[in-house]
């Protein structure tokens, strides 16, 4: 078996046996690579194409031009950015003929099979290459349909979000096209493309039809309601120093700079105030009531900019409204991107002086703010990291990361609704699996404990509702897989699952001191062990398929280490007088025994734990360890001495094996579906440096061998002062 990288390379040649230090190193590795940038701003027409559920584009043309006849073509184009040169999966539905260009060269040609069935899904893969890639989609109209579904082919996860090409509105989200043509384009637009180039018209329109003032064109003519117009005051000059703002307003009008009324007028006229104020950027906020008129307002004599960066727009002002006249203006909850607003025809958010034109957040960041299983077990390592090395830094960073997600709940929600497919908390905005909700929200529960995160309760109730209430079960109450991303994971249980679940109902029961939650807990490893477990071996297997109605028998190693992560964690909260726990201590024993049998001699386990040739993985070691460090400390391991040889055996080899001296991790299996051979599980689920399956479990290892050692240290002082060897 190869080795990762050479032992000089290991971060125990450097470090030794300094947990601690090896900690802080995977930690701030992590971090300096995964800096906590917001999400990004960007202008939206809600007349362009919107996306389904599975994130992609819905381009039904024969809704949007049913004059079009026979054998005519319309274009849509867009581009995608990509950090490096790779290959992508796109998936496509034809209504009828489509191609598809990827900067000007064919990439895709529908074929009758596509052309007459358009419930037929097709995944392809193309090479991007580094930077802009522009995609041309050629849609041609013929008795059987116009148009098609198209965008990303693994949306849960990975969904991508296309960006307005053009020169005129550069940034925006989304598909421009044209109107329908009579014979192909003699040449493809691509980057610096205008769209005033040559005759065509893009769509949908750019431009207000008519002239109205601004909050007539944007809102309409809606009397006795008001809207609030927001800007940043640019103060370049240091000390105070007095501006002259001057404008005029048609309608009711109030300005406010920094929350403090400085003008108001409920008729039309010119005005000019002077206000005295220092360095630095300033709220300036305009109130505007219809009287039933045109309406809106001019304001000028200050260096105004967009309270946060849109892409897309030249414009310094957002708009929101309408709103009634017996709402009150409240600057400290209005003036934010992470609320909704209560709007006079329901919930509203900010939006732009184009046609039909809104901001929208979208997550670009591959990891800082996005919400996955992985990540949650990722934030929980780096909490628990921040707190045993009194890092408030670490921790700070977990909080912004969570928070980023849970104070946008509510806002994901409205957007997928009114949008089909939400830019941010792509999952989190649309639970259909335990994967979407449980692991990351045993964390941000782990976190709301010492710290208020905005949004965390609502999150926290609606993953419960979905985890009672919504997710498929079997009859004795087994959490199950009636479906999945693909059809042969139907009709499955995962060992997975008891770490997608267990460990939020075990701390959602101590939110709310509902016993059901805990029980709920305690079932579901009662039943996967009647399902899953081998009891030669005793451990477990990987899935139990219904299909089949049986277990595959394959022990995948990371699989294993969640069931016994996952109880550890159960254990660790469920009272010393409930009816089951001795049941799930018996268990506890009974895993730890069988894994502690496979741990290989490099103190590592395998990817598949009976097969030594397959490669040594490293989350699920880390997992292994985490369980038995825990076991030994709170008693739950009756004879210890071997296992805290484990422990300490195990954490000694990742550092040897596993980690680099630069904190990277390695030997990490990528995430997982199921065969019932074990070869799927050598050979095609390679391991991937860095996954966030595995860095958030290694620091978790090393943080229970940490406690474990001075646990040991605090027994051996204690028996030694008693006069007791240890």
């Amino acid at each position: 078996m190869s080795s990762y990288f050479h032992r000089n390379e290991s971060i125990y040649s450097k470090l030794n046996k300094q947990v601690e230090n090896i900690l802080a190193t995977i930690t701030d590795r992590y971090i300096g690579s995964n800096p906590p940038h917001p999400f990004t701003f960007r202008a939206f027409c809600s007349k362009g194409f919107l996306r389904g559920k599975d994130y992609r584009y819905v381009m039904d043309l024969e809704e949007r031009f049913p004059e079009a006849n026979d054998g005519q073509l319309v274009y849509a184009w867009a581009k995608l950015w990509s950090d490096e040169s790779k290959e992508v999966v796109l998936a496509i539905n034809c209504f009828g003929p489509v191609r598809v260009y990827l900067n000007s060269e064919l990439v895709f040609k529908s074929r009758n099979i596509e052309e007459t069935n358009p419930k037929r899904r097709v995944n392809f893969r193309i090479p991007v290459k580094e930077g802009w890639n522009h995609f041309v989609l050629e849609f041609m109209k013929t008795p059987s349909g116009f148009g098609g579904v198209f965008g990303t082919g693994s949306f849960k996860r990975f969904p991508m979000h296309f960006i307005t090409p053009s020169v005129e509105r550069n940034g925006q989200e989304g598909w421009i096209y044209t109107g329908f043509q009579d014979k192909e384009l003699e040449m493809l637009p691509m980057e610096g493309t205008h769209e005033a180039e040559g005759d065509l018209v893009w769509l949908p329109n750019a431009k207000w039809e008519k002239s109205d003032l601004q909050l007539t064109r944007i809102f309409g003519k809606k009397n006795n309601q008001y809207t609030i117009s927001w800007t940043k005051l640019i103060c370049k000059k240091p000390g105070i120093q007095t501006y002259t703002l001057n404008g005029k307003n048609k309608g009711g009008i109030e300005l406010f700079v920094n929350g403090e009324s400085v003008y108001q007028s409920d008729t039309e006229k010119n005005f000019q105030v002077a206000i005295e104020l220092p360095y630095g950027e300033h709220n300036v906020v305009v109130k505007s009531i219809c009287h039933g008129e045109n309406w809106g307002f001019e304001l000028n004599g200050g260096n105004f900019s967009l309270p946060v960066p849109v892409e897309g727009t030249d414009d310094v002002w957002l708009y929101a409204g309408t709103f009634s006249l017996e709402t009150p203006l409240r600057f400290e909850e209005m003036l934010r991107f992470d609320i909704l607003l209560e709007g006079n025809q329901g919930p509203t958010y900010w939006r732009l002086d184009m046609p039909d034109t809104w901001v929208r957040p979208y997550l670009e960041n591959p990891l800082f703010g996005k919400w996955d299983y992985p990540l949650g077990v990722t934030m929980y390592g780096l909490l628990q990291t921040g707190k045993e090395l009194n890092r408030q830094d670490i921790v700070d960073y977990v909080l912004k990361h969570i928070e980023t997600c849970t104070s946008f709940f509510q806002y994901s929600l409205w957007d997928r609704e009114q949008y089909g497919a939400a830019g941010i908390n792509t999952q989190l905005s649309a639970i259909d699996s335990l994967d979407d909700c449980g692991s990351f929200g045993a964390t941000m529960l782990t976190a709301s404990k010492d710290t208020d995160i905005r949004g965390a309760r609502d999150v926290a109730d609606s993953i419960a509702d979905y985890i009672i209430n919504q997710q498929d079960r079997l009859e004795n109450q087994a959490l199950y897989r009636r479906f999945g991303s693909v059809d042969f994971m139907k009709d499955t249980i995962w060992c997975d699952d008891l770490y997608m679940s267990t460990p939020f109902l075990s701390r959602y029961y101590e939110l709310t001191n509902d016993p059901a939650y805990l029980d709920d807990a305690v079932n579901q490893f009662l039943c996967y062990k009647d399902y899953l477990f081998i009891p030669e071996l005793q451990i477990m297997s990987h899935v139990y398929d219904f299909k089949f109605n049986t277990a595959t028998g394959v022990p995948w190693g990371r699989g294993n280490g969640w069931v016994i992560f996952s109880l550890s964690e159960l254990l660790a909260v469920l009272p010393k007088d409930h009816p089951q726990r001795e049941e799930l201590l018996s268990f506890f024993r009974e895993l730890s025994k069988g894994y502690l049998a496979l741990q290989g001699e490099n103190g590592l386990w395998h990817q598949v734990l009976t097969d030594p040739v397959s490669y040594e993985e490293t989350s699920c070691t880390s997992m292994f360890i985490y369980a038995f460090a825990r076991g030994v400390r709170f008693g739950w391991l009756e004879e210890s001495n071997e296992y805290i040889e484990a422990v300490l055996r195990g954490f000694e080899g990742l550092s040897k094996v596993g980690i680099d001296k630069k904190g990277n991790v390695y030997g990490v299996c990528q995430g997982s579906g199921y065969a019932f051979t074990k070869d799927y599980y050598k050979h095609d689920l390679t391991w991937i440096l860095n996954d966030t399956h595995g860095i958030g479990i290694v620091l978790l290892a090393g943080i229970e061998t940490l406690r474990l050692k001075k646990w040991l240290a605090s027994v051996n002082q204690y028996s030694n002062q008693r006069g007791t060897l240890v």
